[in-house]
């Protein structure tokens, strides 16, 4: 009886002993980490770059005056459709100045300065011809003698240069008289013709601006008639329906761009279309961005290879969203990005295995900043903690949020 009893006490604190570490486990152990949770799973993943970029015509052309003039009023509004050789306006020769008083009283002085030199002229002109014919009639009386030698050959030949010298005096004097004859004209022009005086009757010579391309007014730089000068520029034409796309890309960025790279093209208000890269300029600009900081940026410009039915409505200048598409994988092994961590020199995840964290190796492959492609380390369908901090090590309790 002696030993049962000694048996069921040890038994008995036996039992209490066991009871009490299994409550002092429970109360010192630690709780389980609340995580969150996510699912490797198979899908596609694309690397892009997206950035904000509007649409251009290919081929501006900026219209000038081609000479200094009077432009007229040019009737062509921006959107209207041209042809090549069509009429767009024409370029008057510069209106006469006006004159003041003291310009007119000097160009009416110009006139009568002109008029007397020409009455001037005339006298002379008229003294010529009397020289002239009286050499001419000494001429022929003299010629009539020598038939019969009555004069000699000397005086014949003096009478003969005399003739000629009067008809030489009396040509250059009439030559004089077209002279001033123009000079007079040309006082009488400058004293009538001015803008005050100008009847806007007679010849202009125009000059016609025409349109070098088929296309369409995108631009009106000079609408109303008036003065204009050399190479000042009217108005624009272009083709809209060859456009391209320009985007304004992070340096940081333009580096992984070359000719060639796909485009997606969205948020223009119509379908999805499709472009490709065509240049990708050597030469960065600074801007600020909407924050304030400063970004040094490259011009990238894209080609938009879907049919033209597809942006028919698009023009120049509309604002499109540009995804180029570094990488593309249809059926790869994709995680969180947020779930993928340094460790020892490579990369690694923990993995829920039964409420215990499991720390994994991986070996990534391309990553978009959301999702990065697993190549080796976890399986299809397993469960990996996202944003892991401190708190969680290999064999750590975990529960999911």
């Amino acid at each position: 009886m002696t030993t049962k009893t000694s048996v069921g006490k040890w038994g008995f604190w036996a039992f209490v002993a066991v009871l009490a570490g299994a409550v002092l486990y429970l109360a010192v152990r630690p709780d389980p980490v609340w995580v969150d949770l996510a699912t490797v799973s198979r899908g596609a993943l694309e690397v892009s770059i997206d950035e904000e970029g509007k649409t251009r015509v290919k081929d501006r052309y900026l219209i000038s005056s081609p000479v200094a003039g009077y432009l007229h009023r040019v009737p062509n509004e921006v959107g209207d459709r041209v042809s090549p050789g069509q009429l767009l306006t024409e370029v008057d020769p510069m209106p006469a100045s006006v004159l003041d008083a003291r310009s007119r009283a000097e160009a009416e002085a110009r006139v009568a300065v002109a008029r007397s030199a020409l009455n001037s002229t005339r006298q002379k002109v008229a003294a010529a011809q009397a020289e002239a014919d009286l050499a001419r009639k000494e001429l022929a009386r003299l010629r009539s003698l020598s038939a019969d030698r009555f004069v000699s050959e000397d005086r014949l030949e003096q009478a003969v240069s005399a003739a000629d010298r009067a008809n030489a005096i009396l040509r250059s004097a009439r030559f004089d008289e077209e002279v001033m004859t123009h000079e007079l004209k040309a006082a009488r022009t400058r004293l009538e013709v001015s803008a005050a005086r100008s009847s806007g009757n007679g010849n202009v010579e125009r000059v016609s601006v025409r349109s070098p391309v088929e296309g369409a007014v995108l631009g009106v730089v000079r609408k109303s008639e008036g003065v204009i000068q050399a190479g000042e520029p009217i108005l624009e034409v272009g083709d809209p329906s060859a456009l391209e796309v320009e985007v304004d890309v992070l340096s940081f960025d333009a580096v992984n761009l070359s000719p060639g790279i796909p485009v997606r093209l969205t948020g223009w208000g119509g379908q999805v279309l499709e472009g490709r890269v065509r240049r990708v300029e050597p030469v960065g600009f600074e801007d600020i961005s909407a924050l304030g900081v400063e970004e040094q940026r490259v011009k990238v410009v894209a080609d938009i290879v879907s049919p033209t039915g597809e942006w028919s409505t698009l023009g120049d200048g509309y604002r499109v969203d540009a995804s180029f598409i570094l990488w593309s994988g249809e059926d790869v092994l994709i995680v969180p990005t947020s779930a993928i961590f340094d460790h020892n020199g490579g990369q690694a995840v923990f993995v829920a295995d039964n409420d215990v964290a499991r720390l994994v190796p991986v070996t990534t492959g391309r990553s978009n900043g959301l999702h990065t492609v697993i190549t080796e380390g976890v399986a299809a369908g397993g469960m990996v903690i996202r944003h892991p901090d401190s708190e969680i090590f290999d064999g750590a309790r975990i529960r999911e949020r």
